[in-house]
């Protein structure tokens, strides 16, 4: 479960930027394609800021849809998974959005 790692980074991060501040919430955006589970970080958020200036924080996660245009037929898809097939049937397929893992916000006390 990479979550656990990657949700350790995601407290360390907030942490060392706000200098020790208490955190109220942390607003996250993770992208379908990621290959992270929304649901595991918010499992192991809880458990990782306790005894922290993040313990009582509140986790708000936007989980944004993959996109991809084909080569084969030009057009511009949704992708929901990370099946990367056009809908014309190519794989051929360049992924435009949906990796990401970004920390857009934090509110402090």
């Amino acid at each position: 479960m990479h979550e656990l790692s990657i949700t350790q980074d995601i407290v360390d991060a907030v942490a060392a930027r706000t200098g020790g501040a208490a955190v109220k919430s942390v607003r996250l955006e993770i992208g379908k394609l990621s290959g992270v589970v929304a649901d595991s970080v918010r499992f192991c958020f809880e458990v990782i800021c306790a005894g922290t200036a993040l313990e009582g924080a509140t986790l708000d996660i936007t989980e944004s849809p993959g996109r991809a245009r084909c080569h084969d037929c030009g057009g511009e898809f949704r992708l929901d998974d990370l099946i990367l097939l056009c809908p014309c049937g190519s794989a051929n397929v360049e992924v435009l959005a949906g990796r990401q893992l970004r920390i857009n916000s934090v509110e402090v006390l």
